[in-house]
C-alpha cells in the first residue's frame, strides 16, 4: 500500500494527455470524407484490375507453355 495517490495522478495526466492528443486531431467533415473513401475505393479498384490483368497474362503464359 505504499502507492498512496500514484494511481490518480497519473489517471489525470493520462486523461490530460488524452485531451491533448483529441484536440489536437484535426475533425474531418462527411462530405471530405466521403470524398477520401471514395479516392481509396478507386485506388483500390486499379490495383485490383491490376492484379487481374497480370494473373491473366501469367495464365495465358503458363497455358501456352504447357502446349509446347
Amino acid at each position: 500500500m505504499t502507492r498512496g495517490n500514484q494511481r490518480d495522478t497519473d489517471r489525470a495526466k493520462a486523461a490530460k494527455k488524452q485531451a491533448a492528443l483529441n484536440k489536437s486531431k484535426a475533425k474531418e467533415s462527411n462530405t471530405s470524407l466521403a470524398k477520401r473513401k471514395e479516392a481509396d475505393a478507386e485506388i483500390l479498384r486499379a490495383k485490383q484490375k491490376k492484379r487481374d490483368e497480370e494473373k491473366a497474362t501469367e495464365a495465358a503464359a503458363n497455358a501456352a507453355k504447357s502446349i509446347k
